[in-house]
C-alpha cells in the first residue's frame, strides 16, 4: 500500500474566495470529508504524532472539530469531549469567553467532561488566529486536565494561531499550511 502524505491531500481542500466576507479565502474541508480515502488518510496522519502520547480524551471544537475529533478519538482509543458554543450542552457546563475579530464569543464544555488525570488532545479542522483553540485549552486546563497538544488539518500561519499555542507551551501539529486568510 502506498503511503499518503499530507501534500497528497491538498487537492481535496476547496478554496472559496470572499467567504464569509470580501478578501477571505475560506479553506473548505467538506470535499476532503466526502472522500473516504482522503478522510482515512487524514485521520491516519492526524493520529500518528499522538499514538504513544497516552491520550485519554480528544476534545473537538464545534463543528468540524466534532467530525475529526470523534474519529480521531476512536483511532487513539480515547474518549471524546465536545467543546460547544454557549447554550448547546444539556448538563452543567463551564464556559470561557474569547475575542473574535468582530466581537466576543463563548465556548463551553460539560463540567465533568475531563478530570485531572486526563491527557487531552485538542482537535479542529483549521487554526487561524488561535482564539477558539486557546479558549478550548483554557477550559480543559481549568479542570486540571493535561493538554498534551493540538491537531489541525490546516494551519494559516500568517494569522499566528500556531505560534500563539506554541508560546503557551502547547505542541501543535497541522497536516498542511495555506498562505493567506
Amino acid at each position: 500500500m502506498t503511503q499518503i502524505r499530507a501534500t497528497d491531500l491538498r487537492p481535496f481542500i476547496r478554496t472559496i474566495p470572499d467567504y464569509p466576507r470580501p478578501g477571505v479565502l475560506f479553506r473548505d474541508i467538506t470535499t476532503l470529508l466526502g472522500n473516504a480515502q482522503a478522510l482515512n488518510a487524514t485521520l491516519t496522519l492526524l493520529a500518528a504524532p499522538w499514538l504513544k502520547a497516552g491520550i485519554t480524551h480528544v476534545a473537538g471544537i464545534e463543528a468540524r472539530g466534532f467530525i475529526l475529533g470523534g474519529a480521531l478519538a476512536c483511532r487513539l482509543g480515547a474518549g471524546f469531549v465536545p467543546l460547544r458554543k454557549q447554550g448547546k450542552l444539556p448538563h452543567a457546563t463551564i464556559s470561557v469567553e474569547y475575542s473574535l475579530e468582530y466581537g466576543i464569543d463563548h465556548l463551553e464544555m460539560h463540567a465533568d467532561g475531563v478530570k485531572p488525570s486526563d491527557r487531552v488532545l485538542l482537535a479542529d479542522d483549521l487554526i487561524a488566529t488561535g482564539g477558539s483553540a486557546a479558549a478550548g485549552i483554557r477550559l480543559l486546563q481549568s479542570l486540571d486536565a493535561t493538554v498534551v497538544g493540538a491537531a489541525f488539518v490546516i494551519d494559516l500561519p500568517e494569522l499566528g494561531g500556531t505560534a500563539r499555542l506554541e508560546q503557551a507551551g502547547i505542541k501543535t501539529e497541522s497536516l498542511m499550511r495555506f498562505d493567506g486568510h
